[in-house]
């Protein structure tokens, strides 16, 4: 664990464009034993020195935010690369054009910090994949990025890739992809509610000498550290990192076996109340968590001018409205959502919940004073607004050598061509409730790939909407490789994860219990449908208006054009991160008679070039009724 470091960032200037959004009441006390503590601080305020007394009573402090950053060090492209405005999309992202905002919020201020909510890594292009994510945290450490909670896609690789992102060393597999080695990120990961199973030996990361010096905290054997804690001025401010608590049916199980996710309400009060004992009162949240704003919303919507009911939905605002009222700003992320939301605290009191969409596209900038008596942020002070990573600024040269020097490397691998289509193949709605040609194709090349007896011998694959992370374009990119061609690093973003193939028995009841869990009943009341793409041959129909578990004749689902028995047994195959469960798919840990397959993006690269030029597919396999 590296100790905390007590150096501000040089800081920033607001944006007369943006919106700021103010609060207008003053935070009230916390409760239970950091209401103790907080009056012992106020108690002790009484005491100040004359020097104290000499001071101005605020110190001012700015927080610049972003989130799921997921690896973009070049430019976002297509619909992924704008931010809706009320005078239409704007182009925005690359991390060249993200360090140049980040230098000018920066400027002129006296304190300034920078955060982020998870998802920095993981899912990536093909630029930062090809080296397991290391140029992007080397970005991140130019950056001067200080702090971020741990996503759901910082362990897609399991724990100890991980480990090896915070605290540095060569790929244990293929080994260094830098001359000069990796050093790990200067920032500070956290992970307040990841927890290492009882009875689990957590090993010590080769380049770190105290790891697991924080294990006596409230929280417990946490993977990386809860809290973080930096002096401003003379205040401390904490930060609290977390992720949601179902992490686990996002990520591939091999790597998080020995780990659990804990609930993130009692973890971060838990977390609260150690940084309470620490004397720390100022205190934000860093939450891989998030919310939806309304359809059409832009960046800077109206979440709820004066502090009326938020109008964004999702289990963001069902945390904030639980979480200790000793939290002063809850930071998210996780829904790729842009909103600025006070959302009262369990005490009545304003508190701001931010997100600032993805891929770099936004900074949030928070501006707040903390009190010298109190030590604590006054909550009347708060303000926050998104800031357009726009591309009209003059892109920081160093970030944009770094990026071409890795881009450089990667391109004989990404630039050489795999396949060929006639037209774009498109990758999914936002919400992904909806059956795409690309999840389709996809599902297509699995099946193609395991149905000999010897792969698998399947009749049947499925395939996640979260696993297909970009569109194929027919025009040709800045590789030069020509209209309708598909380089392998285009494969590779629509397929990022590296995932096995495997295939399994199911009955047919089995299978229509699957399909049936593609609707999950939220905490909100809400229904979250994650549309799973399947493989030609394979049709079924769902009602609109039929309720959760019952949205599926089962008579309604057919094979090559004879309807699924549910007594019989049929070969399956689906990505290993499907097979543990993944995206709530909790049937598929019942299958029988498992046979490993090749990895997912060999078999769709493999598929591109046998069948070439590949159409897109009609996309009409399952039928929608109301």
């Amino acid at each position: 664990m590296r100790r905390n470091r007590h150096d501000s960032p040089t800081p920033s200037a607001p944006d007369p464009s943006a919106r700021p959004v103010r609060t207008g009441r003053r935070r009230g006390l916390a409760v239970g034993g950091v209401l103790a503590l907080t009056l012992t601080g106020l108690a002790a305020a009484g005491t100040a020195s004359a020097d104290d007394r000499a001071q101005p009573r605020t110190v001012p402090l700015q927080i610049l935010s972003f989130n799921d950053l997921h690896g973009y060090l070049d430019p976002p492209t297509g619909s992924d690369g704008n931010v809706p405005t009320a005078a239409g999309a704007v182009p925005a992202g690359g991390m060249a054009y993200l360090a140049s905002h980040l230098k000018s919020l920066r400027a002129g201020q006296p304190h300034s910090v920078t955060v982020s909510a998870g998802d920095l890594i993981g899912a990536s292009p093909f630029t930062s994949a090809a080296f397991k994510d290391e140029p992007t945290v080397e970005a991140l450490n130019a950056l001067k990025l200080d702090v971020s909670a741990v996503g759901n896609h910082e362990l897609d690789e399991g724990v100890a890739e991980l480990l090896r992102m915070q605290y540095g060393g060569c790929h244990p597999v293929q080994g260094c992809f830098d001359p000069n080695g990796y050093r790990g990120a200067r920032y500070h990961y956290l992970a307040a509610n990841v927890t290492y199973k009882p009875g689990t030996k957590a090993d010590r990361p080769a380049r770190s000498d105290d790891y697991g010096a924080w294990f006596g905290s409230r929280t417990g054997r946490t993977i990386l550290p809860p809290t973080w804690v930096k002096e401003v001025g003379d205040v401390k401010v904490g930060f609290i990192g977390l992720t949601l608590h179902s992490a686990d049916e996002l990520v591939a199980q091999a790597g998080i076996r020995d780990i659990e996710f804990r609930d993130e309400i009692a973890t971060a009060n838990l977390a609260a109340a150690d940084l309470g004992r620490r004397g720390v009162k100022a205190i934000v949240l860093l939450l891989h968590q998030g919310g939806l704003a309304p359809a059409a919303a832009t960046y800077d919507f109206p979440c709820n001018p004066g502090g009326g009911p938020a109008t964004i939905s999702g289990d963001v605002v069902d945390l904030a409205k639980r979480l200790d009222p000793g939290i002063d700003l809850i930071v998210s992320g996780h829904s790729h959502q842009s909103y600025i939301c006070d959302i009262k605290d369990p005490a009545g009191n304003d508190r701001y919940v931010t997100s600032a969409s993805s891929y770099g596209k936004l900074i949030t900038a928070t501006q707040l004073q903390l009190d010298r008596r109190t030590r604590d942020v006054v909550r009347s002070s708060v303000t926050s607004a998104n800031h357009v990573v726009t591309r009209d600024v003059t892109p920081d040269a160093a970030q944009a050598a770094r990026t071409a020097t890795w881009t450089e490397r990667a391109a004989p691998i990404g630039n050489r061509v795999v396949g060929s289509i006639t037209a774009d193949i498109r990758a999914r709605g936002k919400i992904r409730d909806v059956e795409t040609p690309l999840g389709d194709l996809i599902a297509d090349a699995q099946l193609e790939a395991t149905a000999a007896p010897v792969d698998g011998g399947s009749a049947i694959a499925l395939m996640n909407p979260g696993g297909v992370r970009a569109d194929l374009t027919y025009a040709g990119s800045t590789a030069g490789e020509g209209d309708g061609k598909v380089t392998y690093s285009e494969a590779a973003a629509v397929q990022p994860f590296g995932n096995l193939l495997v295939s399994m028995d199911l009955t047919g009841a089995q299978l229509e219990k699957v399909l049936e869990q593609q609707w999950t009943p939220q905490s909100d009341g809400t229904v979250r449908f994650l549309h799973l793409a399947v493989s030609k041959g394979l049709a079924y129909a769902w009602s609109a208006g039929a309720p959760p578990g019952d949205k599926i004749d089962p008579a309604s689902i057919m094979l090559n054009g004879t309807a699924v028995d549910p007594a019989a047994t049929y070969r399956v195959t689906v990505n290993s991160f499907l097979a543990d469960g993944g995206d709530g798919f909790l049937e598929l840990r019942n299958g029988t008679n498992r046979l490993g397959g090749g990895v997912d993006l060999d078999a769709f690269t493999a598929y591109l070039g046998a069948h070439a030029p590949v159409a897109p597919p009609a996309a009409d396999r399952v039928t929608r009724l109301t």
